[in-house]
């Protein structure tokens, strides 16, 4: 049996290398949004001590992460098995990333995923048909220790290319003084840049002028270009194997054509502020556009960079998915001619006058969606729950109490947007989602949605449980 070979000096750096990477690298905790809590170890947060475990410590980390886990729709289960505090992290309806604290010296020791339980794919793609409208919204706290390689890159790219676009279609041409060398005379010529350099080289047909140009921020948009172009490396390190990052790939080359008449620089934030001083206080385009090219001139990487700790973020998924039923809704009216009115965009408040004034925190009812046809009412209420799966594929006496009651709660809080209205049909849906393939069966047996028929009052409510394939494409949730 022949020996192994010795290794060499190179490889044995190499492997000292890797291997201490490995030891400084610190864990990343991984959940799924509503799905199983996530067993702590108190070794990474709690300094050695006589007892293992969290001793002492467990109230000292919930108080150091207390305000960054409430940030996530996290919540910190506290609890004593075989004589041994445990903490388990419980998930809830946002996904995103943020650090955890030591318990003692309140440095980062761990990060925290959450991932969205349809995928990241699907996801993805409701965030970019719906025009980036619910983003990642970043949290003002340290970097995450190793999310971004557990996080796909679009999730940074897609709300930076949104903003810069907006930016873009926001700028103003105007005249400025610009300073060239040119085969023409243009505006005053330079004779003494003329002499040093052009005759100087033997170049005479080359004039250094001075003009005023009618142009957009040729400052910014060099700074825009340089950003895009950092982004688009990012982007290409997925490959053809994300099909989001191959959309915004092609969404940002078009972006880029309209910039090949500026060099990239790279910018200072601070200076491109100042620049602009009061302006930004009054214009959300350049405000949110400088600050998505201060993520990427700080290399805070989100995802498929060469940086292993990303940006902390939270992306609340109910909203997400209001946005995306919101959008199917109007695409569906723009067939029929109904008026959507949006409770995103503050459309569809109703005022409550309470008669106590304590009350005046619940001072109005908002429904995400309002549709009105003729003299019929269409209420809509999107919700980013499992209750109408649950529904089909197990019978209401397998529901457990608590699902039983947040049912009931959907529906009499949709049946009471209803009863405001006064119209001679009205209809009150609540909608879920559904995986792609639960929602095909269920739409071949004509189950995609259940209708019942209240009649109170002289009139006739319609009360529909509707599901829609979360990750589908717009016109795929409406084709049937």
């Amino acid at each position: 049996m022949p020996r192994p070979k010795a290794r060499t000096a190179a490889g044995r750096r190499a492997a000292t290398w890797r291997a201490g990477t490995l030891r400084l690298q610190k864990p990343l905790y991984r959940g799924v949004d509503h799905g199983a809590s996530v067993l702590l170890h108190a070794e990474h947060f709690a300094p050695p001590g006589r007892q293992a475990g969290w001793g002492a410590f467990a109230e000292q980390f919930l108080r150091a992460n207390e305000k960054t886990l409430a940030s996530m729709d996290v919540k910190a289960e506290l609890s004593a098995v075989g004589g041994q505090t445990k903490i388990r992290l419980l998930p809830g309806g946002r996904a995103g990333a943020i650090p955890l604290r030591s318990a003692q010296t309140l440095h980062v020791k761990a990060g925290f995923v959450v991932r969205p339980r349809f995928g990241w794919g699907g996801v993805g793609t409701v965030m970019q048909q719906t025009g980036w409208a619910a983003s990642p919204q970043f949290l003002d706290v340290p970097l995450v220790p190793g999310s971004a390689r557990d996080v796909p890159p679009w999730v940074l790219a897609g709300p930076v290319l949104a903003r810069l676009a907006d930016l873009l279609r926001s700028l103003v041409p105007g005249y400025e003084i610009r300073r060239d060398t040119l085969t023409s005379p243009r505006g005053r010529i330079l004779w003494s840049d003329y002499v040093r350099g052009s005759l100087g080289s033997g170049n005479w047909h080359r004039l250094p002028c001075q003009f005023p140009d009618l142009a957009k921020d040729r400052v910014l948009r060099s700074a825009i270009r340089w950003t895009l172009e950092r982004t688009r490396l990012s982007l290409l390190g997925a490959g053809e194997r994300d099909p989001i990052a191959t959309i915004l790939g092609h969404d940002l080359s078009l972006l880029l054509q309209g910039l090949q008449d500026v060099i990239a620089k790279e910018p200072r934030v601070g200076d491109l502020e100042r620049r602009f001083g009061q302006r930004m206080s009054h214009l959300a385009q350049l405000r949110l556009g400088l600050q998505a090219i201060g993520w990427i001139v700080d290399e805070r990487g989100l995802g498929g960079g060469r940086e292993m700790d990303g940006l902390a973020w939270q992306l609340p998924l109910d909203v997400l998915w209001e946005s995306h039923v919101e959008a199917v809704v109007r695409s569906e009216e723009a067939l029929r001619g109904g008026d959507v009115r949006s409770g995103r965009l503050r459309q569809t408040v109703i005022p409550l006058d309470w008669s106590d004034p304590s009350y005046r925190s619940l001072g109005h009812l908002v429904p995400d969606i309002i549709v009105r046809r003729g003299n019929t009412i269409h209420v809509i209420d999107a919700k980013y729950k499992a209750h109408f799966a649950e529904l089909d594929e197990s019978a209401w006496r397998d529901f457990t109490v608590d699902a039983r009651e947040s049912h009931r709660a959907d529906i009499h809080q949709v049946l009471a947007y209803a009863s405001l209205f006064d119209a001679s049909e009205i209809t009150a849906s609540l909608v879920y989602p559904l995986r792609k393939d639960t929602w095909a069966k269920l739409q071949t047996r004509g189950r995609d949605r259940v209708i019942a028929e209240i009649f109170h009052g002289g009139r006739t409510i319609r009360l529909e449980l509707r599901g829609l394939p979360f990750g589908s494409s717009i016109s795929q949730s409406i084709e049937h």
